[in-house]
């Protein structure tokens, strides 16, 4: 019995891969059959024509992929939406489709002109019409699928395809009777993979392999148990088997080589539509605005990536370029998301890079109440390093104790009302949290190219060094280090036992000594192997001098512990005379306040060494406040945990012998930031060499 359904199809009397527009096309141009090519269309013809109805639209010279029609366009009830092509190769074929649309009385709807949208090939109607299911990444965009949502009055749901040999939707992605789906999870970003298992029960799902998805078997014609396709595995012809469908086989190899199978030769142009689905689209759009030095300091750039690879779309409304070096550029860009959560993720990440959130100038921030204390609203705002002000009440109000990974408090004194970073364990009840992304800005440098070269530690943008480049670092420090003390600055140093193992303790002495250094943060280690050092000539049991091991040399660190121990604490055992050298020596000496945060694997520790690790992130913090440079000496943990607490601003040198460390703590996306890959033994000895040519007579006199 023929089914009522009816199909579009084209011939392939023009058919060929002219050119490249997809990855099948690659190396096939001109190596399709005609005669293969038309006997393998016509077998498909037939076998649908034996279980539907089949229109043919004319094939047009000179447009070869006219045989996919199912791009033509999307169809339900009496409307469709007439594709917008993105490639040129294809754009003259809507003409044609639209002539053959009105001429069989359906309401012909045309999108603007620069907003791609490709048909039944990216927009796939739920057998059962409930949605309509629409996909974007390659060939439609985002952007388009509220005006079906509208035209059509339906629900859409947005998904976004990663892998550019499925680069339509109806390649990977196939909606069945029943309720059924078949579909290749590959060819999905999580969030689309996500929302695919919210809709689609897990016994109606039908997640096919890689092998088979790269047969199109994706790409089938469904009419009623009727499952058509170019070819499968008998594993998935089993599957389909099971739930009582029967799979059509017909080779269509000739129109694989130009990307295309069963599906995308047919348009179905009977859908169902059920009277009570009405419009609904979660996209969401927003505009923002960036200023600044948008192309030399390629932020715009950034921008525009993050947002594609978040998940969303952009369009740009409107771009002020700067018409001198100096001068700043301006941008305006729409942003589009498929759904609020997504959207939300990629105005957070934009409003780190400066951006603001036009409708934001007429709202407030969102506040919501702490109700239990240590614990944040839900979809509350996460703080970063950057400057950041919020909208409260009309007006912009500056965030302090600026640091990342914090929620945003704000609270009545009797000064007014005040917002702070917290740290979720902070929290206290009473207090309102900033949730969601409104009302929020950060504060960033807008620094022209001249600007930023002509500061002496401009090398920073420069991310992490290589080896090949520790002297142009360490001048670049020691200049830094020697400004900041000329000033009256304030310099931290977060230190590991690596320093004194390599030999690095009698520099790191120096630097404490001649006043570089006014804050040292570390961890038990590094304080007892420093007095190790200094105490009994070894550390980790190694003579410093030879680099041998020396007999019962691994019990010396805990003997340097239990002196320590008696005496109650490292100063008391200084003014005890007990500790005569060495870098806590130099600490308590000169005043310098330092921090040993404790962890699970000291041994003693301490007395010094706090094992509250609530009170050391305290401790830390408080040492590191007002710091304009901060260097992070081969401590991974300490100075990971250190980042997390720096607001934007303060100049941070990494060195360390671990590239993965390095990476890490100058990838925060502050331009302050520099790593340097070295033995940091090398480069402290480097640094006060380079200090010495810095302060000695002759550089002084020079000029």
């Amino acid at each position: 019995m023929v089914s009522q359904i009816r199909f579009l199809m084209c011939a392939p009397d023009h058919y060929d891969v002219d050119y490249v527009i997809n990855p099948w096309m690659e190396g096939n141009i001109h190596k399709s059959s005609r005669d293969r090519a038309v006997e393998q269309w016509n077998k498909l013809y037939n076998v649908i024509k034996n279980h539907a109805i089949v229109d043919l639209v004319a094939p047009e010279k000179g447009w070869p992929d006219m045989v996919f029609s199912a791009n033509a366009g999307l169809v339900l009830g009496e409307n469709v939406v007439l594709s917008r092509f993105l490639h040129k190769e294809r754009q003259g074929e809507e003409p044609y489709f639209q002539q053959w649309f009105e001429n069989n009385g359906f309401n012909v709807y045309t999108l603007p002109k620069d907003l791609p949208f490709e048909g039944a090939g990216d927009a796939l109607l739920d057998r059962e019409g409930r949605w309509l299911w629409a996909g974007y990444g390659f060939r439609s965009e985002l952007d388009s699928h509220p005006y079906l949502a509208k035209w059509l009055d339906i629900e859409v749901i947005s998904l976004r395809l990663m892998d550019e040999r499925f680069y339509h939707l109806d390649t990977c992605f196939c909606p069945l009777a029943n309720g059924y789906l078949l579909y290749y999870p590959g060819a999905f970003d999580s969030y689309s993979n996500r929302v695919i298992e919210m809709r689609v029960a897990p016994e109606k799902r039908i997640a096919i392999e890689e092998a088979d998805a790269v047969n199109f078997a994706c790409n089938a014609v469904n009419v009623d148990s009727i499952v058509i396709m170019n070819k499968a595995s008998e594993n998935l012809k089993s599957r389909l088997s099971e739930v009582g469908f029967q799979v059509i086989e017909t080779p269509l190899t000739e129109f694989l080589k130009a990307g295309g199978a069963a599906k995308c030769l047919t348009l179905r142009v009977t859908e169902p539509i059920g009277d009570e689905i009405h419009a609904i689209a979660s996209v969401e759009s927003r505009v923002i605005r960036m200023e600044g030095h948008l192309l030399d300091a390629g932020l715009i750039n950034r921008a525009l990536d993050l947002i594609v690879e978040m998940g969303g779309s952009f369009q740009v409304l409107k771009f002020n370029l700067g018409e001198q070096r100096q001068s700043t550029s301006a941008a305006e860009v729409r942003v589009s998301a498929p759904s609020h959560e997504v959207m939300e993720e990629i105005i957070s990440q934009l409003i780190d890079l400066g951006a603001v959130d036009l409708p934001q100038d007429e709202r407030d921030t969102r506040l919501e109440p702490v109700i239990q204390a240590g614990v944040a609203p839900d979809d509350f705002y996460v703080s970063t390093i950057y400057p950041t002000e919020i909208r409260v009440n009309g007006e912009w109000l500056k965030v302090q104790n600026q640091r990342m990974d914090g929620a945003i408090a704000i609270s009545t004194t009797a000064n007014g009302i005040v917002a702070k970073c917290k740290l979720l364990r902070d929290l206290e009840i009473g207090d309102k949290v900033v949730v969601d992304v409104f009302g929020i800005r950060t504060v960033r440098k807008a620094e022209s190219r001249e600007q930023r070269n002509s500061q002496e530690f401009s090398f920073m943008s420069s991310g992490v060094s290589s080896e090949r480049r520790v002297e142009l670092v360490v001048e670049q420090v020691a200049w830094e280090l020697r400004k900041i003390k000329d000033s009256g600055g304030k310099v931290v140093v977060t230190a590991g036992p690596v320093v004194i193992h390599t030999g690095g303790g009698e520099h790191l002495c120096r630097l404490v000594r001649e006043g570089y250094v006014q804050g040292l943060l570390g961890g038990n280690a590094i304080a007892v192997h420093d007095m190790e050092q200094n105490l009994l000539g070894t550390s980790l049991g190694v003579d410093m001098k030879r680099g041998v091991a020396v007999r019962g040399g691994h019990r010396h660190h805990l003997k340097v512990i239990n002196t320590i121990r008696r005496f109650g604490s490292i100063a008391k055992a200084v003014e005890a005379g007990v500790v005569k050298s060495g870098v806590m020596y130099e600490c308590v000496k000169n005043n310098i306040p330092f921090s040993l945060a404790g962890s699970i694997r000291d041994d003693g520790p301490l007395p010094d060494t706090q094992m509250n690790l609530i009170l050391a992130q305290q401790e830390y913090s408080k040492i590191i406040e007002g710091a304009d440079m901060i260097l992070m000496l081969s401590s991974m943990l300490h100075s990971i945990g250190v980042g997390n607490m720096t607001p934007a601003g303060v100049k941070m040198v990494c060195v360390d012998i671990n590239p993965a460390v390095v990476t890490k703590l100058s990838d925060r996306g502050s331009i302050e930031s520099v790593g340097v890959v070295t033995d940091v033994g090398l480069f402290l000895s480097l640094l006060t060499q380079q200090l010495d040519k810095l302060t000695s007579p002759y550089v002084a006199n020079v000029g």
